[in-house]
């Protein structure tokens, strides 16, 4: 995995930009919830999902990148919050994701 924990405040603040177009506003939400997928701890005890993605300890980044969900939890509300966004854009998958990065309730 490529380690991109030190540009998520970047495409973080970005995307809950609502004066930036709407095109690139969807491709940033995409990235972030792949990154807030992709960041989640990886179960030790879960096989499958160590052999497809490695133990939390090999992989650094993914609390990095947890770190910056956290410090920018203001702006993934906001991306959430947003009614300009495409209707279906965020399904209830991806803000469940967003929601657990950015630790929202």
């Amino acid at each position: 995995m490529v380690d991109v924990s030190a540009a998520m405040p970047f495409p973080l603040r970005l995307a809950a930009d609502p004066h930036l177009a709407i095109a690139v506003r969807t491709g940033l939400a995409g990235l972030l919830t792949l990154a807030a997928y992709l960041s989640e701890p990886v179960d030790a005890d879960d096989e499958r999902s160590v052999l497809l993605l490695g133990l939390d300890d090999q992989h650094p980044e993914r609390e990095r990148c947890r770190a910056a969900f956290l410090e920018h939890a203001s702006a993934v509300a906001v991306l959430l919050d947003d009614e300009t966004l495409p209707d279906g854009l965020l399904g209830a998958d991806e803000r469940e994701y967003l929601r657990t990065a950015g630790a929202l309730r």
